[in-house]
């Protein structure tokens, strides 16, 4: 090597963090350093730049759920002791193709559904285009509204 042409080296080179404070030496070609931030601050070293991340995709990932929901069943509360209501369906409940096979039969509502499933599982079964998958989606539905299924449906 050339002499004269290198800067001098420090090996005891102090370095600071301005965010967070930390000190260290290191080698350098500077006595002391101040950096803006650290592996002690950074938020891909300390895992926030995971979480943020993490978030970010589950709340776009819920965003673009709630906008492409389809409204469905009612998703009301009924009173106890008080008749089935006739209200249309709406909110999370079985797929649209079923709710089409419902309409196709002439079933508008909730109360219309409860009577044909009143008759049994074969008569709600009989529809054309609503399956098993539909109508155990229908009757898990029912119950989390607070509808008590009939015994023959049960």
């Amino acid at each position: 090597m050339r002499e004269g042409i290198h800067p001098t080296y420090y090996t005891d080179a102090k370095v600071t963090c301005a965010s967070c404070g930390k000190t260290w030496t290191t080698g350098s070609t500077k006595k002391e350093l101040r950096v803006d931030i650290c592996s002690n601050c950074h938020p891909f070293f300390t895992g926030e730049a995971s979480r943020i991340s993490i978030s970010k995709v589950r709340s776009t990932a819920s965003i673009r759920s709630y906008r492409s929901a389809r409204p469905t069943w009612n998703s009301r509360r009924p009173r106890k002791n008080s008749r089935v209501p006739r209200t249309p369906h709406r909110g999370p409940g079985p797929a649209a193709r079923a709710l089409d096979a419902l309409k196709k039969a002439g079933i508008e509502n909730v109360g219309q559904f409860m009577d044909k499933l009143n008759a049994g599982n074969d008569a709600v079964l009989a529809i054309a285009g609503f399956g098993q998958a539909s109508l155990t989606a229908a009757k898990k539905k029912l119950r989390s509204l607070g509808y008590e299924l009939p015994e023959a449906a049960a």
